[in-house]
């Protein structure tokens, strides 16, 4: 199912910022979110994660400090933020809801999430 939208990426300069969104359809409510990222050649791997309300955020070990995840429920719009990109940023970013599970801790599992975006390119360049 694709109720997810990302979008903000495209090709950004090293040292700058990157602010994607993910925006959900009229109805839509999850009740927690994550981002994921995927670089050629690897598996897609855990970003960051944020529960229904936004109080309770984890992030992989690699984004701690450099990503921040948060979301906007009014508009039912989740963001990723990264100040002073860098060329191992160019990945294709995904983000993904979790509309069943009873628990609403965040999850570093892509199997905890029901429904994906389809996925929105960044490449950094110097």
């Amino acid at each position: 199912q694709r109720q997810l939208v990302e979008s903000g990426g495209g090709l950004v300069q090293a040292g700058g910022s990157l602010r994607l969104s993910c925006a959900a359809s009229r109805g839509f409510n999850s009740i927690k979110m994550g981002w994921f990222c995927q670089a050629p050649g690897k598996e897609r791997e855990f970003v960051a994660a944020i529960s229904r309300y936004g109080s309770n955020r984890i992030y992989a070990d690699f984004a701690e400090g450099r990503f921040t995840i948060s979301r906007d429920n009014a508009n039912a719009i989740a963001y990723l933020q990264r100040n002073n990109l860098k060329p191992e940023d160019t990945v294709v970013y995904y983000c993904a809801a979790d509309r069943k599970s009873t628990n609403r801790t965040p999850s570093r599992s892509a199997a905890e999430y029901d429904y994906w975006g389809q996925g929105t390119q960044v490449t950094v360049s110097s």
